[in-house]
């Protein structure tokens, strides 16, 4: 699933346009689903960790009228694509790109919401394009990495908000446990009825609160989108 879901030079969806060409990491359903299921009710200031071509950004700009997003890579490449998509969106005056590793970003600012799909395929053999593994491997940045800044970035209503492979489920609970936070929604994402789990999105917050869990098929036994991912992503998808 994590996949591209289109290798052309540009995407369009309903009210932006993406260069879909430079940036290490291309379009995915991961992104677009992290995009649309994250909680952004009350959420004025946002960090996208790991930008790319800075999909996700645009998509809490558009969720969220008034938010001012802070949107971070560490390859150049995702950095220049980031800015230019930045740059003929209608959030322009929102967003703010900057080139720089998480691991050295530091802010004034506090976060309601810190969002990231972070490389996390640390068992794979690894891209020959260095920028393409540094998007793909998380040698360079890891769940524990984001959990644990996240306790100087974040106000203390702010929520983290994460897409991982399913088997990663216990290493991000007990680095959320170690930091102190706690879960507060979890959805598993299923490719369609009957298959393995293949994603989890999740949220952890520094709040007691009722954990709620749901799950997610991306298309139905036909192998057509299920009518539960078009809804969810109706905003955005052109044909949707």
């Amino acid at each position: 699933m994590s996949r591209n879901i289109n290798r052309n030079k540009t995407f369009d969806f309903k009210h932006f346009s993406l260069s879909n060409d430079i940036s290490a990491m291309k379009i995915s359903t991961d992104g677009v689903l992290l995009g649309v299921w994250t909680d952004v009710l009350n959420k004025k200031q946002i960090l996208d960790v790991g930008t790319g071509t800075g999909l996700i950004a645009l998509m809490l700009a558009q969720r969220c009228d008034n938010a001012l997003i802070t949107a971070i890579d560490i390859d150049e490449n995702a950095f220049r694509e980031a800015t230019l998509n930045v740059e003929k969106s209608p959030w322009k005056d929102r967003v703010n790109v900057q080139h720089c590793d998480f691991k050295q970003f530091s802010s004034d600012e506090k976060f309601d919401l810190i969002v990231s799909n972070p490389p996390y395929f640390n068992n794979g053999i690894k891209a020959p394009d260095s920028s393409r593994a540094t998007a793909r491997h998380d040698d360079t940045l890891e769940y524990s990495d984001i959990i644990s800044a996240a306790k100087s970035l974040l106000t203390e209503n702010g929520s983290i908000s994460l897409i991982a492979p399913a088997d990663r489920l216990d290493d991000i609970s007990s680095d959320a446990t170690v930091n102190g936070f706690k879960i507060n929604k979890i959805t598993t994402i299923f490719n369609k009825p009957n298959s393995r789990p293949i994603r989890i999105l999740i949220e952890l917050g520094k709040e007691e609160k009722n954990s709620v869990s749901d799950t997610l098929y991306i298309r139905n036994e036909d192998n057509q989108y299920s009518q539960q991912y078009k809804t969810l992503t109706k905003d955005f998808y052109i044909n949707f």
